[in-house]
């Protein structure tokens, strides 16, 4: 499976083990809104998706000021007050640096907004990868395939071209609406028999074992 010429990336769950973080920031900003605190299961359901999705999702009965105090304390909680630790995956960043000695193209399709985005590529030191990157604040949420279809075009890669790497059904649901291969990955959000409804050409358990697929 090495013979693509653009590889994507989710973010979050993918090459960056954030889901503790997410769902708990999430817990803590619904209680200070006054909501309804979503369990960890029903928080790591909504992982890739737009914040506003999210917000549809998981508080349907909130108002509005609801949901800018949640947005708000989401965003504060995430980056200020929230400890526990987001490292990258085990070998992700020995993965990307392969791919780009192999002149693979690579991108990134996440839910996170531009800023969130723009940050976590700083901290990490990994920017110099990517070639493009589509946020939520870019594109239609996932498994919208607008993300996916702005990418392709913007590289000038055709859809036979391009594999996504995902670890939710979002992720691969999204490859497949717009007709590109996926490979999921269980160390994330969803395990094999979620991600096997939306057909991808492997799954596998680590960045290790993907880079045995891929390199």
């Amino acid at each position: 499976m090495n013979h693509y010429k653009l590889v994507i990336f989710d973010w979050d769950g993918t090459l960056m083990d954030s889901v503790d973080r997410i769902v708990s920031s999430m817990q803590a900003a619904a209680k200070v809104a006054s909501l309804k605190i979503p369990s960890n299961e029903q928080a790591k359901q909504i992982i890739g998706l737009s914040m506003p999705k999210v917000v549809e999702v998981l508080f349907p009965e909130r108002t509005q000021t609801q949901e800018k105090i949640l947005i708000e304390q989401y965003k504060r909680q995430y980056k200020e007050l929230n400890k526990v630790p987001t490292p990258m995956f085990n070998n992700a960043v020995e993965l990307l640096n392969k791919l780009r000695q192999k002149n693979k193209l690579l991108a990134v399709a996440t839910g996170k907004g531009r800023d969130g985005l723009e940050r976590v590529l700083h901290e990490t030191q990994t920017a110099h990868f990517f070639h493009a990157s589509r946020c939520a604040s870019d594109a239609v949420s996932k498994p919208d395939p607008q993300m996916l279809f702005s990418l392709l075009d913007e590289l000038g890669i055709s859809a036979n071209e391009a594999v996504m790497i995902g670890d939710t059904s979002h992720d691969l649901k999204m490859a497949q609406l717009a007709g590109i291969d996926s490979i999921g990955i269980t160390h994330g959000v969803h395990d094999e028999s979620i991600l096997s409804l939306y057909k991808p050409k492997a799954i596998v358990d680590s960045l290790i074992q993907l880079e045995m697929l891929i390199i």
